[in-house]
């Protein structure tokens, strides 16, 4: 069995001041063999820390143009025989402004985000993306579809602090978990 640590949204400095103590202890206690980090890291440093505890993997969110626009803005990868494909969730800077006047006039559609990820990967087996600060653990389309939410942002602020956890079983199994950090 592997496990993958996932998250996103960590808006550090530019949000909060470090990285959330509590996801570096969710991601040591259960023993990630690698991190998968779904944009909207902000700074170096913040991948730096996660690398003291397993492999980081991770792509450019719209908060990431300068310090870290050499990330991708999406990445592909198979790990145990199971493919996963990662994107912060924003799309094209025209998505962005769209997606960015439509919230203002009226609540976000999380089924657009969503629906945008599974278009951007149809054929692998786990869609990772950030984004939303909302976290959701779906199966849809034969896909498992994790958005670990926030872990220090809380915006919107229904959502408290969250990390994902990733298990990769034998037969290509694969669940999900959302983790609450409080």
């Amino acid at each position: 069995m592997t496990i993958l640590g996932v998250i996103a949204d960590t808006h550090v400095p530019d949000r909060v001041s470090r990285l959330e103590p509590r996801a570096v202890e969710v991601f040591r206690q259960a023993g990630v063999e690698a991190i998968l980090h779904a944009g909207d890291v902000s700074v170096p440093r913040v991948l730096e820390e996660l690398g003291q505890i397993a492999p980081v993997h991770a792509v450019r969110g719209n908060r990431d143009i300068f310090s870290l626009a050499n990330l991708p803005l999406q990445i592909r990868l198979n790990i145990q025989g199971v493919s996963i494909g990662m994107a912060h969730g924003h799309g094209t800077l025209k998505n962005y402004l769209v997606d960015k006047m439509r919230w203002m006039v009226s609540n976000t559609k999380y089924e657009r985000y969503i629906q945008r990820m599974l278009e951007t990967f149809p054929d692998v087996d786990v869609i990772v993306f950030g984004h939303l600060h909302a976290p959701h653990n779906l199966h849809l389309e034969g896909k498992l579809v994790l958005n670990p939410g926030s872990a220090s942002f809380l915006w919107p602020r229904k959502y408290p602090p969250s990390v994902g956890l990733l298990e990769i079983g034998e037969g290509k199994r694969v669940e999900g978990e959302i983790i609450y950090l409080g």
